[in-house]
């Protein structure tokens, strides 16, 4: 609700819910005696909770969309034991798990008296983030990546709390943010990239890597961005105790001062929320009030790729994110940071002033490249990162190895699982030859394997051609061509799409 505003204004998203002690153990209390039905009836109490939350979060939505500057001062009472029970079911049931070591199948025994319990937890304010348990885990470039497992019912909350905070900020966000959003995804935004290389005047790529983004991330500053839109005060505080649990390392418990952990369910969206401030509203004035031609946008999460007209556009807000990033205590990776020629007569202009072919540049496990079609116009090719695909070899033949003395139909199951979620991400067209090598090495990689479980073993390839033929499927562009799935999507050009 708008500070100042008249009650019966706000009426529709800012009714609170009960929050006295003993009304919510009241609730609760009732809560736990349906609770001790059987599965069948949690089940489908969850079913119709599910539908009675969107439909109030669906007021929220409209709220926001016709209020842009309105600040919600009562929203943590959606977060109620029928949101929670969904929260809870959207979980993975084989996560790994946090400090508290509680997995997700004994959690749900008795799950109606804990989910109870833990609402009136939250309601109460006795509600405590543990810190997350921290584990590695390696890079393409051989360095490791941290990721913070937070407990179980942490990711409850979180994931119960995401729900209604994307009932607001989905009104709010810009078209070219395509991270971690509902309906949105990789290709979406690849789709996007694609479509606004080939179609509009892009003859300049800015590849804009943020230093450590999540380890860098300011409590304040994102909470003074929370705050522009939020106005309920327990929601600030409920996020702001996920941020300051810090995680624990070798038994010792590191408090965080700065950062979000990577692998929290509620990190994606504050990440967009802080850099929705930082990058997305700010870009968007820069292009319209500095760019003399023309300017195109992508954000996937931390990952931005911005395409220019002009080289002076380039060079010009290149210099201004740089400083842009460093007033919010965020800082661009001095080598991975890259402005390049490229587009439709790259290769041509290049080739007048003597110079060699565009370079090319990475985004979402893709490779760009300037090429020609069989007719000899401008193409678009994305092959899959090389070395993305080693390290997915490498992992392949460590679980192979492990693997080495289970049966072949068992090998084979697990095999075409790994090639299908491969081909699932990559076959996009133009990237045939990276199908073929990657369904090439794994065979390989299968008949070497086969040959070491016995010294008699002499696997050719003409056998092991016909067990991969039997187990594995062949490789084949699922994609469709980025440009009709992007026009099948938006069949309204969004400018900042």
């Amino acid at each position: 609700m708008m500070h100042g505003q008249k009650k019966s204004d706000s009426s529709v998203v800012a009714v609170k819910s009960a929050n006295k002690p003993a009304q919510a153990g009241a609730e609760s209390m009732e809560r736990r005696g349906e609770a001790k039905g059987n599965t069948e009836e949690l089940r489908m109490r969850r079913t119709q909770g599910r539908e009675s939350v969107f439909r109030r979060l669906d007021r929220v939505r409209q709220r926001a969309r016709h209020k842009k500057k309105e600040r919600f001062t009562a929203l943590l009472h959606h977060v109620d034991i029928d949101l929670l029970l969904h929260s809870f079911y959207g979980l993975k049931r084989s996560a790994a798990v946090g400090v508290d070591g509680m997995p997700w199948l004994v959690y749900e025994q008795d799950l109606g008296v804990k989910i109870a319990d833990l609402h009136r937890r939250i309601h109460s304010n006795t509600y405590r983030a543990q810190p997350s348990r921290r584990l590695y885990i390696p890079k393409p470039d051989g360095r490791k990546r941290p990721l913070g497992i937070a407990a179980l019912e942490d990711k409850i909350v979180q994931r119960a709390l995401v729900e209604v905070l994307n009932a607001v900020y989905e009104q709010d966000f810009v078209g070219f943010s395509y991270g971690f959003r509902p309906e949105r995804g990789q290709h979406d935004a690849l789709d996007a990239l694609a479509v606004g290389i080939t179609r509009t005047k892009v003859n300049w790529i800015l590849d804009a890597d943020i230093s450590r983004f999540f380890d860098t991330v300011s409590h304040k500053v994102l909470v003074r961005f929370l705050e522009h839109r939020i106005g309920d005060v327990r929601v600030i505080r409920l996020i702001s105790k996920w941020l300051k649990a810090g995680f624990v390392e070798d038994g010792v418990v590191t408090a965080a001062e700065e950062g979000t952990p990577q692998g929290a369910v509620i990190s994606p969206l504050l990440a967009n929320i802080y850099l929705h401030y930082v990058f997305d509203l700010w870009a968007n004035q820069w292009r319209k009030r500095h760019a003399l031609g023309n300017m195109m946008l992508i954000r996937y999460a931390d990952d931005i790729v911005c395409g220019f007209d002009k080289a002076y556009d380039a060079q010009s807000f290149q210099t201004a994110l740089r400083k842009r990033m460093e007033e919010f205590f965020l800082s661009l990776h001095p080598e991975k940071t890259r402005l390049l020629e490229f587009g439709r007569f790259a290769a041509a202009d290049r080739s007048k002033r003597g110079l060699a072919k565009p370079e090319t540049f990475n985004f979402l496990g893709f490779t760009h490249i300037c090429g020609r079609s069989l007719r000899g116009g401008f193409q678009l090719i994305r092959k899959s990162r090389r070395d993305r695909m080693r390290a997915k070899l490498a992992e392949v033949k460590v679980e192979l190895k492990r693997r080495m003395h289970d049966s072949i139909p068992d090998q084979g199951k697990w095999l075409r699982q790994v090639v299908s979620g491969f081909f699932a991400y990559h076959a996009v067209p133009t990237n045939s030859k990276s199908l073929d090598a990657f369904r090439y090495h794994v065979v390989n990689l299968w008949r070497r394997t086969l040959r070491y479980r016995s010294q008699k073993d002499r696997t050719r390839w003409d056998r092991i051609a016909r067990i991969a033929d039997a187990w594995l499927p062949l490789p084949r562009v699922l994609h469709p061509w980025p440009g009709v799935r992007f026009a099948a999507k938006y069949p309204r050009w969004e400018p900042g799409a």
